[in-house]
């Protein structure tokens, strides 16, 4: 038995899909369950085990679509720049520094650019060949060279053409031939017209047999292609995230996420759906029975698991607040930026610390300057927060909409009360409004002065009025049904279920 989830991407600032998939990784490392976990976008810039190994993956456990026909594994860049070096067939006139990227000139028409990485900048990553100013080719590597792209100039861009993948001993494994439309891909014995196909001769060559289960963790360009061609294999769907849109439901028509539309309007062929909460498991129970004909199994398994709670080594700081995410508008941190700013005026010893990356830094960077709050607000970056939650006091959360919040279950795990949005389905699965923290109402549409003030209110409200002690263990006594153990029975389960019974 074999579990194969299946995705598209993964970055350095992954979502919480590879999150909930690191975590299920390690929880079926700990069951003892053979798990495969397949990537299938293109990556050209990182090496993919780079972005998988950083979450907590193991090579083993990683496939590869573009390398799965090859006998090339999943494994960390280590390519020498000495080999390359030697490898060149024209001399070498000079090389052109600059961090990690180096430029070989070998004659005044044709350069290459070497990016490099490793702990000294040792191992080659890629190398792109230039001709007349025209890119002509890039080569990737990770312990040998991977694939190599061939271009053409159009129009006065680079226009890429070809690929091809080689095998460990540099033999072609296959080629791909890029066209506008689609890619065509050619084998010794086959060919694959476009990616889709290419998906499902992956499924066809894993043979997979009843023993096996597919998760479909993403399903964008790839759902017809692993629904046609997952043999025997038990099928199961995972739901990350709002899976309708509420505002343009009706009575007798709902409008699915596009993301999930393919697995819901063939849900006959689905074994199970998985949500992350039960609020959203129940929803989905009630809507499949409204407005289909379908009766699909729904299961609420966490995303997320806690190995253990987690307890301050002393008395938490009082009045010290934080939040994490990624540093995005729907993340909404600017109100509770300005929340905490005019909280400020009533609670003179709050103090707010926000963790995280992402494209909104600069702005939250100038809102804090601005206010003159340096002082007491401050971005910490990305940051392993696994025993910093326990030093705070209270959480903050302005997401409008968590599929289950990896963090707000961090944060409850180590006693933290939250104030957040009465939204689906994170928030709603670990605040009891007035028992640990706050549901705030949301009023449509956003206006970030108004919530900045809702927000405010709440932070004054909660510390004034509620019982510090008595939320702390309240929260402490949410996430025990989260506990690692608890969360491994429940894949179990499942498993039991969907496969055996």
């Amino acid at each position: 038995m074999t579990i194969y989830n299946i995705n598209l991407g993964i970055g350095w600032a992954s979502s919480g899909v590879e999150y909930a998939q690191a975590y299920r990784a390690s929880v079926f490392r700990d069951l003892g369950i053979p798990a495969k976990f397949i990537f299938t976008d293109m990556f050209q810039h990182e090496n993919l085990e780079h972005l998988t190994a950083n979450i907590g993956f193991s090579d083993d456990e990683i496939i590869w679509l573009y390398s799965y026909f090859t006998d090339i594994k999943i494994a960390p860049t280590s390519y020498p720049l000495s080999e390359l070096e030697n490898s060149f067939t024209l001399p070498v006139q000079s090389i052109d520094k600059a961090g990690n990227l180096w430029r070989y000139h070998f004659n005044e028409d044709f350069y290459a650019n070497v990016s490099l990485c490793g702990p000294e900048d040792n191992y080659v990553q890629r190398v792109e060949y230039v001709s007349k100013g025209n890119l002509v080719r890039k080569d990737y590597y990770s312990y040998v060279k991977i694939f190599t792209e061939y271009y053409m100039p159009k129009d006065q861009k680079p226009q890429l053409i070809q690929r091809s993948f080689f095998n460990e001993d540099g033999s072609v494994a296959y080629e791909e031939y890029c066209e506008p439309e689609m890619s065509i891909f050619k084998f010794e014995n086959k060919w694959c017209y476009g990616k889709e196909e290419l998906v499902g001769y992956l499924l066809d060559c894993l043979a997979l047999t009843r023993k096996d289960m597919i998760l479909l963790d993403r399903a964008t360009g790839i759902g017809q292609a692993v629904f046609d061609h997952k043999g025997q294999a038990a099928l199961a769907v995972v739901i990350h995230a709002e899976h309708y849109n509420a505002k343009a439901d009706e009575e007798d028509n709902i409008l699915w996420n596009n993301y999930y539309e393919y697995q819901f309007t063939n849900a006959d062929k689905v074994d199970a759906f998985i949500a992350s909460t039960q609020v959203q498991k129940e929803l989905l129970d009630e809507q499949f029975q409204h407005y289909t004909t379908h009766r699909p199994k729904i299961y609420a398994i966490p995303v997320g698991s806690l190995d253990k709670l987690r307890y301050p080594e002393s008395q938490r700081v009082p009045y010290r607040m934080m939040t994490s995410s990624r540093l995005a508008s729907e993340k909404h941190i600017d109100w509770l930026l300005q929340a905490v700013i005019l909280a400020k005026k009533s609670l003179p010893q709050l103090t707010f610390d926000i963790y995280g990356e992402g494209g909104e830094r600069n702005k939250l960077t100038k809102l804090i300057s601005d206010a003159h709050a340096q002082d007491y607000i401050q971005l910490k970056g990305h940051q392993n927060l696994t025993e910093i939650y326990k030093d705070y006091a209270l959480y903050l959360t302005a997401s409008t909409s968590e599929g289950f919040g990896l963090t707000l279950l961090e944060a409850v795990g180590s006693g933290l009360p939250l104030i957040g949005l009465d939204v689906p389905y994170g928030n709603q699965t670990f605040i009891r409004h007035g028992e640990n923290g706050l549901l705030l109402e949301r009023q449509e549409p956003d206006n970030s002065q108004h919530m900045a003030q809702v927000f405010a209110d709440a932070i004054v409200q909660y510390f004034q009025t509620m019982d510090a002690d008595k939320a702390h263990a309240y929260s402490y006594q949410k996430a025990q049904a989260f506990l690692a153990h608890e969360v491994a029975k429940q894949w179990q389960d499942f498993i039991k279920e969907v496969l055996y019974d």
